[in-house]
């Protein structure tokens, strides 16, 4: 094989060099660039972690939030209604209590009016005999002749022409 050109001492010598080389590089390079390559891939996967996490609790809390405005909202509808049905029913008592109010008025305006009625008709009754009573009295002084009956009853007729004024 010397005569190809290799030296077996050489090339012995030059393996275990080679070997040398490759325990120091080992040792000294490449140790320390896997474990720098470790932690950097261990820190990447941890910062993929945190922001996997973080953003599952972005949407966990987004998720809260809607389910707390939709509660909130549906909240509000109820107060709203509950409002609603409070002023209708306010609204429809004190209907009633001016519906009553309203009849107890015209009750009451309707008793008045009667009793005016019923004061006037008494006074009209007792207007209506002094009338007669004073007809009659005329009517006694005179004779029965029918010329002056005639006169008195135009003259009772007269009076009470008056009496309506």
């Amino acid at each position: 094989m010397e005569s190809l050109g290799f030296h077996w001492p050489s090339l012995i010598v030059y393996l275990v060099n080679f070997l040398i080389v490759l325990g120091v590089l080992y040792k000294m390079g490449y140790k320390p660039i896997l474990r720098m390559l470790d932690e950097r891939s261990k820190k990447i996967e941890s910062s993929l972690a945190a922001a996997e996490k973080a953003s599952k609790e972005s949407a966990d809390s987004q998720d809260r939030i809607k389910k707390e405005l939709n509660e909130a909202r549906q909240e509000g509808q109820k107060l709203m209604a509950q409002a609603k049905e409070i002023a209708d029913r306010y609204r429809h008592e004190e209907i009633e209590k001016i519906k009553l109010e309203i009849q107890a008025v015209t009750e009451k305006a309707h008793q008045g009016i009667e009793h005016d009625r019923q004061a006037a008709l008494a006074y009209l009754q007792e207007q209506f005999a002094d009338l007669v009573l004073m007809a009659a009295g005329q009517v006694v002084e005179r004779s029965l002749n029918p010329d002056v009956h005639k006169d008195l009853i135009e003259k009772a007729v007269s009076q009470s022409a008056k009496f309506k004024n």
